[in-house]
């Protein structure tokens, strides 16, 4: 904040508003785009643009524009010194290490990740760890080739692809108390990331078959299915229904928010979380452990720990240009809310909700209540993994940083240190 007040005095201030002021028009113009089609779309797309040039084009004009550049980089490292400032030291909760299992069973799919099965050589490695692997060929059900595998004598089951299918795996391992192995082969594989696993390296999953530690993990309920990431309601779980969501996902979304967000068909949520009450809600998500910073449904962030028996909430109520405007004002604005709750119950005005679990979509009766199941799941991970998560992208707790820069011992209510 010093950078500023020394090049340009109190007229700081000034440039401070215009900053804000082309942030709030750079906002409506976004709404305009999502929630708009025709010739608004097109004024929105050139005020988002436009807006934010503008305030850079008047900052150099008048020799401003190095003072806020420097300042933001200052802003940045303050951020990201906080966080690891606050950083409890990236694993932690006990790792217990386990013996290998003797007759693991893995199901793999093939044309998860753009073919990893293949590119990778995971059926081959899998094998030669002495794994029985099963082949989908998109006509098998894989909770029924999963208790058929337990039913036969498995002591281990394994995923190699998306959260969808890692989530329906998981609900049969936690029923039988299982150890459950998850190999990074689909597209985004969130929960992998969170276990620490490397995405961009499947194949390093497979020494949780041979050299490995146990977790115990947390799994979330929409209703009777189980999620190890997380159910949205609301506009991107109708997004997901569209037949063209798969193969063309930006257009299709550009296509059908208009309608979700101002059409007759907008869908409008209520929930409850704990005891808060949440109305007029177009999107909501309900997470499996809290995330540390919530972008939106396609990039929710990551979770610092999987065992706090809590779910993450995260809900959107944007009703027009100008509440979207205030969004800069971030939590204050009172367009995204987020919170911790033991159970959340969702409902709308029709009898069924379109619900996308894992980005899986299904329907499920009104209301549909999501709960946790703490410790529900025996996840084997490598000893060795490379990347273990950490504080997850959350926001700086400034009074803490505060207390620990006066020396004083910072005062932590959370969960502890992040775990999984």
């Amino acid at each position: 904040m010093l950078v500023p007040l020394v090049a340009a005095g109190l007229r700081s201030v000034l440039w401070l508003a215009a900053g804000v002021a082309g942030l709030a028009l750079a906002a409506v113009g976004v709404w305009w785009v999502l929630a708009h089609s025709g010739p608004l779309r097109a004024l929105g797309a050139a005020l988002s643009v436009a807006a934010p040039v503008a305030v850079l084009a008047l900052f150099a004009a008048y020799g401003m524009l190095w003072p806020a550049l420097v300042s933001l980089a200052l802003w940045a490292l303050a951020v990201m010194t906080a966080r690891t400032a606050l950083d409890p030291g990236g694993t932690a909760r006990t790792e217990t290490v386990t013996e290998a299992p003797h007759t693991p069973w893995i199901v793999m799919n093939p044309r998860s990740g753009g073919g990893k099965v293949d590119r990778f050589g995971l059926v081959e490695k899998a094998r030669a760890a002495g794994c029985r692997v099963t082949l989908l060929d998109g006509g098998q059900d894989v909770v029924e080739l999963a208790r058929r595998a337990v039913a036969a004598g498995a002591d281990l089951l394994g995923v190699a692809g998306g959260d969808g299918t890692q989530a329906l795996v998981a609900e049969v391992a936690a029923r039988h108390d299982l150890p459950f192995v998850v190999v990074p082969a689909g597209t985004r594989n969130h929960f992998a990331l969170d276990l620490g696993l490397d995405r961009d390296d499947p194949a390093a999953a497979l020494e949780a078959l041979t050299d490995a530690v146990e977790l115990r993990v947390d799994l979330g309920h929409a209703a009777d299915r189980v999620f190890v990431n997380n159910a949205s309601f609301g506009t991107y779980a109708s997004i997901v229904t569209e037949p063209s969501y798969r193969d063309a996902k930006a257009r299709t979304t550009l296509r059908t928010l208009p309608g979700l967000l101002t059409g007759e068909d907008a869908p409008t949520l209520r929930a409850r979380a704990d005891g808060t009450r949440l109305d007029g809600l177009q999107a909501l998500l309900v997470s499996n452990n809290p995330y540390g910073r919530a972008v939106d449904a396609a990039r929710p962030g990551r979770r610092a720990r999987l065992d706090t028996g809590l779910l993450g909430v995260v809900c959107l109520r944007v009703t027009g240009a100008a509440q979207a405007a205030r969004l800069v004002r971030g939590p204050r604005s009172g367009a995204l809310l987020r919170m911790d709750a033991g159970e959340v119950v969702v409902e709308g005005d029709a009898d069924t909700l379109p619900v996308g679990i894992d980005g899986e979509h299904v329907v499920l009766p009104s209301p549909v209540v999501c709960r946790s199941s703490p410790g529900a799941l025996r996840v084997r991970v490598p000893r060795h993994r490379r990347g273990r998560a950490r504080g997850g992208g959350a926001a700086p707790d400034w009074p803490r940083v505060t207390r620990l820069a006066l020396g004083r011992r910072p005062t932590d209510h959370g969960p502890g240190p992040a775990g999984a």
